[in-house]
């Protein structure tokens, strides 16, 4: 089994991207969850939400994990809360920031001993969708990181499960995010 937690702010999509995964995953033959864990739920408020993956049947429904990856869609996240918690060894972190890791690990020093990605899903998220939702950039950042599936079989996938409630302009949108965010994560 494989584990994702997901650091966001409310109304940037986390949860949206983590169903959207696990619809996608979920043709694939394997089993998969997606869940949340928020406070007051108002935009803007930290959040959770959580994914796990596995061929077998998930019998746990606990939030408690040890996240094989850790995607932080909100910058400021980084600093003010716990995205280490109950990490693996080798938990591996994308994290959206404009900064590069140098300037990033200088700000956050205990960044340096793991493994971690950068894109900028906002600013890919502002010049593609024009609108501050970055979950879509960041899964294509996960596909390329993860190698969990080939980018043009999610996308396609992916497509079908945003064409159920937006617009062919929308969709396009998100599959250059998505394209973007696998081709600029470093």
């Amino acid at each position: 089994m494989f584990q994702i937690r997901w650091h966001a702010r409310a109304g940037q999509g986390a949860i949206t991207g983590a169903k959207g995964l696990a619809d996608v995953i979920s043709k694939t033959g394997k089993e998969v969850q997606a869940f949340a864990s928020y406070g007051s739920a108002k935009r803007g408020a930290a959040m959770m939400a959580y994914n796990r993956v596995d061929d077998e049947p998930i019998l746990n429904h606990e939030r408690f994990m040890q996240p094989d990856y850790v995607l932080v869609i909100d910058p400021g996240l980084v600093f003010i809360e716990n995205i280490f918690a109950n990490e693996k060894e080798d938990t591996t972190y994308i994290i959206t920031s404009y900064l590069n890791k140098e300037e990033l690990f200088e700000k956050k020093p205990e960044l340096k001993t793991r493994k971690v990605f950068l894109v900028d899903c906002l600013k890919i998220s502002m010049e593609t969708l024009k609108r501050p939702i970055p979950n879509t950039p960041m899964l294509g950042a996960l596909m390329k990181v993860s190698g969990m599936l080939e980018i043009g079989a999610f996308k396609e996938a992916f497509k079908k499960v945003l064409g159920k409630k937006l617009t062919q302009e929308v969709i396009d949108a998100n599959m250059l995010a998505i394209q973007r965010a696998y081709e600029e994560v470093q």
